[in-house]
């Protein structure tokens, strides 16, 4: 988890709360989810958090908490930026791979280097968490009088040498512009550098060139931004010498770049905070797309930026007493809401109250009520909750479907099987095309995925949909071992379904693969056969047509009358996208079928 460095003489200064000792605000950072870790060798303080919520990686951040949390601050405060001087364009020539910028000023700074410091930390660990390691977003951060804008181009003219026609804007003289640069193209000295160099020999030359490298590889053309001396930032890589921020710079330039529109916005929104909480003015940034640059769709090519506008979601009072387990007056939850950050109104409908909340930019973590509910009883203070037992007559035990799966794993093991534990997630590349089938048609295990919002990772893009796939790559991996291997898995699946109210249909299957030189359908049709006796079901198994599995040596599963799964030889070819050398009998079916 993200672990801040925290300067308490900062934190006081920052709070106004200059009697409050270390120990102090120890106990309060951890009322609010921040656990000390210890102390850096500078002596100041280390604190770890949950990772949603990135408005707390800087001391500004955690200070801002912790004014609320005093009751020092209450409700949303959405910083009044002032009107745009600059504009961003977006020529064409960008990089498709990283074709999203955003931006903004910030006037009237006094950063000494305690400032300083902290605004490098922020910079960093947002890229570490929301950044992605600067793959998803980049952070530039310059001094803005060492910028030169250039006078926006009339419609019709090109813009520079590599790009195409520009957007008629307001007139503000002062343009730079995100556009694509040959690897030895225009030359610039970069950071921790005296020398000039082209982007190639900063990413052949320089530490922090090589460290980044993986970032650009394989493009014709490296992301570049330019005013009208020339290229100052290689994103997203380093920036240059140029505009290097020091204790001496009094407005500064802001400027993302990424793969993503709405997490640049979200990470300067983050910064434009910090900076405003130490005196800074924040100006907004015209960013304009050029008509052969690709814009977010959702925006459209012309943007103003930082993106300051609030975010709404409801929860009802019912719903945040029976989680927090305690009687709330609306007033109370209000107040609390309030002292969270939030605002909040509510309505009284005929059974229940409903709060309206309003959520500040900079959150970036509440996307579900549930969140909601987690601020009031933060507000509220979960050390002061009295703990006690819940107003039902039974004592808890093991869920049924738990005693079934152990209970199906048992057989599993006294039949050969080895138990496996595998990843709930994957990609599509795994769930379907190695595996020889389409998503969406009628073939079992092909259901339309489950699809992860923000991956981590191209590896797990989405949930699983059936276990097989999963099985094949344990074999994979496992290729250099003995034969036979008999792998087995009770494990859980999902795929969209319109017609249930989560829209995820969610399901635990049973799934066994026999590997050997001399695996046959037969071998998996006994195994199956026995297994079902355990458990006293009826097994039919017609043949069917899979594309998973070979034509004639593949059949459906039938327990009790009811289609449930599928059973036969892997396909050759999935075999061979799988590297196994030796044949492969396997089976699928829900587990529920056994109940």
């Amino acid at each position: 988890m993200p672990v801040v460095d925290i300067d308490t003489d900062e934190l006081r200064e920052l709070t106004g709360h200059e009697e409050k000792s270390d120990e102090e605000f120890e106990e309060d950072l951890f009322a609010l989810g921040l656990e000390f870790e210890g102390e850096t060798d500078e002596g100041e303080l280390q604190f770890e958090f949950g990772p949603d919520r990135l408005d707390r990686l800087s001391v500004e951040g955690v200070a801002r908490s912790l004014r609320y949390q005093y009751g020092d601050a209450r409700g949303v405060h959405v910083p009044d930026p002032n009107d745009p001087d600059w504009t961003i364009e977006v020529d064409e020539s960008v990089p498709d791979e990283r074709p999203f910028v955003t931006g903004a000023v910030v006037r009237g700074l006094d950063l000494d280097e305690s400032a300083l410091d902290s605004l490098i930390q922020l910079q960093e660990k947002l890229h570490a968490t929301m950044g992605r390691d600067r793959a998803k977003g980049a952070i530039g951060i310059h001094d803005l009088t060492m910028l030169k804008g250039e006078v926006l181009r009339q419609e019709g003219e090109t813009a520079g040498t590599t790009g195409g026609p520009a957007s008629q804007l307001s007139g503000t003289p002062n343009t730079i512009t995100y556009r694509g640069v040959d690897p030895d193209g225009d030359r610039f000295v970069p950071l921790d550098s005296d020398k000039e160099l082209t982007p190639a020999e900063v990413l052949a030359e320089h530490p922090t060139g090589g460290k980044y490298a993986d970032l650009v590889e394989g493009l014709n053309r490296y992301p570049a931004i330019y005013d009208e001396l020339g290229l100052f930032s290689f994103p997203p890589v380093i920036n240059g010498r140029r505009t290097e921020v020091s204790t001496d710079s009094r407005d500064l330039f802001v400027e993302l770049t990424g793969t993503d529109q709405w997490t640049i916005d979200r990470m300067c929104v983050i910064i434009c905070y910090a900076l405003a909480a130490r005196g800074g003015t924040i100006e907004e940034v015209e960013v304009v797309y050029d008509d052969g640059a690709t814009h977010p769709d959702e925006y459209g090519p012309e943007l103003i930026r930082p993106d300051l506008e609030t975010d709404e979601k409801s929860v009802t009072h019912e719903r945040i007493e029976s989680i927090l387990g305690i009687e709330l007056e609306r007033e109370e939850v209000v107040d609390l809401f309030e002292r969270s950050g939030l605002d909040a109104a509510y309505t009284l409908g005929e059974e229940e109250t409903t709060y309206d909340v309003t959520i500040p930019p900079y959150r970036v973590d509440v996307l579900h009520p549930l969140d909601l509910v987690d601020d009031v009883g933060r507000a509220y203070g979960f050390n002061t909750l009295e703990p006690k037992y819940p107003d039902i007559g039974t004592i808890g035990g093991r869920h049924e479907r738990s005693r079934l799966e152990d209970a199906v794993r048992t057989t599993l093991i006294g039949l050969g099987f080895q138990d496996t534990l595998n990843f709930h997630m994957t990609s599509a590349n795994e769930n379907y095309e190695r595996m020889g089938i389409e998503e969406g048609n009628d073939a079992f295990g092909a259901g339309e995925r489950a699809e992860i919002t923000s991956p981590y990772s191209e590896d797990y893009t989405q949930l699983r949909t059936w276990a097989l796939p999963s099985l094949a790559q344990v074999l994979e991996n496992n290729t250099h071992r003995s034969y036979p291997q008999d792998l087995a898995e009770v494990g859980f699946v999902a795929h969209r379904d319109d017609e249930v109210n989560t829209r995820v249909a969610e399901a635990h299957h049973v799934a066994a693969a026999v590997a050997r030189t001399d695996a046959t359908y037969e071998d998996a049709k006994a195994r199956l056969q026995a297994l079902c006796d355990d458990f006293d079901a009826d097994l039919a198994t017609p043949a069917i047509d899979h594309p998973s599995f070979i034509s004639g040596r593949v059949a459906e599963i039938v327990i009790d009358g009811e289609s449930v799964g599928v059973i036969g030889e892997l396909h050759p070819k999935v075999l061979v996208e799988h590297d196994m050398e030796v044949p492969v009998a396997a089976f699928e079916f829900d587990l529920s079928a056994l109940a």
